[in-house]
């Protein structure tokens, strides 16, 4: 049982730790997320752990928000903003910086079907335009759970997760079967992917640099409306002058929107740095 005041202050640290923003009558996601943690560490309800928490046991608050961080994806979420990605923004980037790889960047990546996407759609596209193509590009990808960041690694997925999303095409072109009926995401598209450690709320120098564009989907729904403005001036800083942002489809810019420009394409929106 989770009492009120209990409840109430692993909120706190929730949002301290990582932005994330739990609502009322959660109590229930929080018990069966932490129980193997409250097991493990032989702590017998949620105050203990706090008390524990009080200590900068790092460890244990990694464990905690791994296991807090929602971690939902597929493979080419909603489609359409792949497809512009491929048919539309790729050429413009490419054609944006003539002398160098473009940069794009997957936040919240999770267990890396975004990043690998991104990589898929990339290959096609060189595959279909090779004087561009050919360049490559550059592709960082970041979440604040290490423990989602190995599996992202490893790119190796099985069946019940490649069925959400993954053509059987693309499976038999860009993926390797093993002898355990799982699938390995081909050397060519990991190399174009490299996966770091990054909490949305502090420093994004493990971005190493400039973006040409920022995936952001689907994440800034969990952060507060004040942390949320925060995030998203923070991307604008990371993204060269003109470079995009793509966020999920119920989020909205709200006043950091004036530092950008809004565009509209068949099927969504992407935003634009001024």
């Amino acid at each position: 049982m989770i009492t009120s005041q209990s409840y109430s202050a692993f909120c706190e640290f929730l949002d301290s730790a990582c932005g994330i923003v739990l609502g009322a009558n959660k109590e229930y996601l929080v018990s069966s997320r932490l129980r193997p943690i409250l097991e493990s560490n032989e702590l017998e309800n949620l105050e203990s752990l706090l008390e524990k928490l009080k200590f900068g046991n790092t460890k244990l608050r990694q464990a905690v928000v791994d296991a807090m961080t929602t971690n939902e994806t597929l493979w080419f979420r909603d489609d359409h903003p792949f497809r512009f990605f491929k048919e539309e923004l790729l050429e413009q980037l490419y054609k944006d910086a003539p002398s160098r790889k473009p940069r794009i960047w997957s936040a919240a990546c999770s267990s890396g079907q975004e990043p690998y996407s991104i990589a898929i759609c990339a290959t096609e596209f060189g595959k279909s335009k090779p004087l561009l193509g050919s360049r490559g590009l550059d592709i960082v990808a970041t979440d604040i759970s290490s423990a989602i960041l190995d599996v992202a690694r490893a790119g190796v997925y099985d069946k019940l997760a490649l069925n959400r999303g993954m053509s059987a095409e693309r499976l038999k072109q860009f993926f390797d079967e093993t002898s355990s009926n799982t699938w390995a995401v081909k050397p060519a598209i990991k190399r174009l992917v490299q996966f770091k450690a990054l909490n949305l709320q502090e420093s994004y120098i493990a971005l190493g640099g400039k973006l040409d564009m920022a995936f952001c989907r689907n994440v800034l729904i969990y952060f507060s409306a004040e942390n949320k403005q925060k995030i998203l001036e923070k991307i604008h800083s990371q993204l060269r002058p003109g470079g995009y942002l793509m966020l999920g489809a119920s989020e909205s810019i709200g006043p950091a929107g004036e530092k950008f420009t809004m565009q509209q394409y068949k099927g969504g929106i992407v935003y634009q740095a001024k």
